[in-house]
């Protein structure tokens, strides 16, 4: 089989930085009033800024798949007719534009200088952006393909503007002694980010610079065990089962914010750092690597709230990673779903540190049905 490189990494992010102060002028108000759980979420979450495709009267300034392609053009900035070359397209995103055409087929729109070539769309939500990279990089391995674009994008903040809401009740007592409630319905809309990641992935490496070597891509799912924890566009019953909103009538979807993302708490507390991470420590005893051999640790966190969660677990379980060498850009970037796991490698692989030889474990941990995906990748 052939080997599969990162030769190249782009992103997009929309317009200016969105202050924590400066939130609701873009999301708005819900009944007219400033929120009273904000300060809590932030305080726990730890976000700083993050990125809107959105003016302040809520106007979109960029579709889903615009970003994107965005993306993707920024990584043949210096030779835009390459695009040409491009022979597989592989589009994630938990947020599409539409329910069809596919968001791959529409990214594919976007993007008049490619030829005719195989477009996927992997759905799903944070992981997405992970099995379109592992599509990219299977069929690069296999030597079907010599220049596959993995990208992964998110339009959020359409869901989370104030007029998506339904009047609620804010628990400020339960937020403060449980602060998994801010994962929640309104909670969320402090939490999430739009933008937009690509790779370049190929069979050989750079001839100058870096290129990432993917040594394994490896995942898994435990919704056979475990019920919806994160949904949207449904409503839970009490049974644990989702009812889809094409079962609601119009005037209902709206009165029960049946497009709003929501969240079980009690399972997210319960189920997400756990069943992940033991996971990982199976992946590394069956290729028999030792996590002492890791350089960095990149772990998608949807807030700092779970960043001692998961170093705490990784210490139990014999497989602790000094502070050191972890990386996450949440506290500049918000959670961008899909697509953070783009952004932050990105800013490690043009950040002009990285030296050959020297390994990057990637994690991404998945509320919506409990997934998992974990990469490791070797500079070269």
């Amino acid at each position: 089989m052939s080997e599969a490189y990162i030769t190249r990494i782009a992103k997009f992010l929309p317009n200016e930085s969105v202050s924590n102060e400066e939130m609701e002028d873009y999301l708005g108000y819900i009944n007219g009033k400033p929120s009273k759980s904000k300060a809590i979420v932030l305080r726990n979450n730890g976000i700083k800024s993050r990125y809107y495709a959105l003016r302040k009267d809520g106007a979109p300034t960029h579709t889903n798949a615009e970003m994107a392609a965005l993306a993707i053009h920024g990584l043949f900035k210096k030779n835009p007719a390459e695009l040409s070359e491009i022979d597989l397209l592989s589009c994630a995103t938990s947020s599409p534009d539409q329910l069809m055409p596919s968001h791959g087929s529409m990214v594919h729109g976007y993007l008049p200088s490619t030829s005719s070539v195989e477009v996927v769309s992997p759905s799903g939500v944070c992981c997405a952006g992970m099995h379109a990279f592992k599509y990219a990089y299977m069929v690069v391995k296999l030597g079907e393909k010599e220049k596959a674009v993995a990208c992964a994008s998110e339009r959020l903040s359409s869901v989370l503007r104030s007029n998506q809401f339904e009047d609620e009740v804010q628990h400020l007592q339960r937020l403060e002694q449980n602060p998994y409630i801010a994962f929640e319905k309104d909670f969320l809309r402090w939490m999430l980010s739009d933008g937009a990641g690509a790779f370049l992935v190929e069979p050989k490496p750079n001839e100058e610079g870096i290129s990432l070597k993917i040594d394994w891509i490896e995942g898994v799912s435990y919704a056979n065990e475990q019920e919806a924890c994160m949904y949207m566009g449904a409503e839970k019953l009490k049974d644990g089962s989702l009812k889809s909103y094409k079962d609601y009538p119009p005037e209902d979807i709206q009165e029960q914010s049946i497009f709003s993302i929501k969240q079980d708490v009690k399972l997210l507390g319960e189920k997400i750092v756990k069943l992940g991470f033991a996971k990982l420590k199976s992946i590394l005893d069956k290729k028999g690597m030792n996590i002492d051999e890791v350089s960095y640790f990149l772990p998608h966190l949807s807030s700092y709230f779970f960043e001692g969660k998961i170093d705490e677990y990784l210490k139990e379980q014999g497989m602790g990673i000094p502070k050191e060498k972890w990386y996450t850009n949440l506290v500049t970037k918000g959670n961008v779903g899909a697509a953070s796991i783009y952004m932050m490698l990105e800013e490690v692989f043009t950040s002009g540190a990285l030296k050959k030889g020297e390994k990057i474990l990637l994690a991404v941990p998945e509320s919506s049905r409990f997934s998992y995906m974990f990469c490791l990748l070797t500079v070269c």
